[in-house]
């Protein structure tokens, strides 16, 4: 991600600054800090952005899982329909709708539990580059007080 690159710049403009005698403060050079603080900030929307996008994709998926669960319900119950001529045949449909039916639930419930584990994943990242970015401008800005 460039922020983490952008991060990383800031932290070494602080670390090869010079150092007050005896305060434990250094001296940085405003305009370049301000320049880097400008460049997070067009930064972060397009992470934000990243991460609705997830959301987005997240529940379009589900969506999916969805239709394609329904899909194969209909299919199943239409089969079940065309075999009821014969008993055997009939059994054998309503095994086969069954099993059809319990493999589109697990495959929409698998596909659903992935998608919200990847959502969740991607937001976790996001949220913790955020939360780190707000750290390092918190300790800048108390630093340059």
């Amino acid at each position: 991600m460039e922020i983490l690159s952008i991060l990383e710049t800031l932290e070494d403009l602080v670390e090869k600054t010079v150092s007050v005698p005896f305060t434990g403060k250094c001296l940085v050079d405003k305009e370049e800090i301000l320049e880097i603080v400008k460049e997070l900030r067009l930064k972060l929307p397009d992470d934000i952005k990243q991460a609705k996008w997830v959301k987005e994709e997240r529940q379009r998926i589900l969506l999916d899982a969805q239709k394609e669960a329904n899909n194969m319900l209909k299919d199943a119950e239409g089969k079940i329909a065309s075999m009821v001529d014969e008993h055997e045949i009939t059994k054998k449909a309503y095994e086969q709708a069954n099993e059809i039916v319990a493999a589109a639930q697990k495959n929409a419930r698998e596909i659903r539990l992935g998608t919200k584990e990847y959502a969740d994943n991607i937001l976790s990242k996001v949220e913790e580059i955020l939360s780190d970015t707000l750290a390092v401008i918190k300790t800048n800005r108390e630093e340059l007080k």
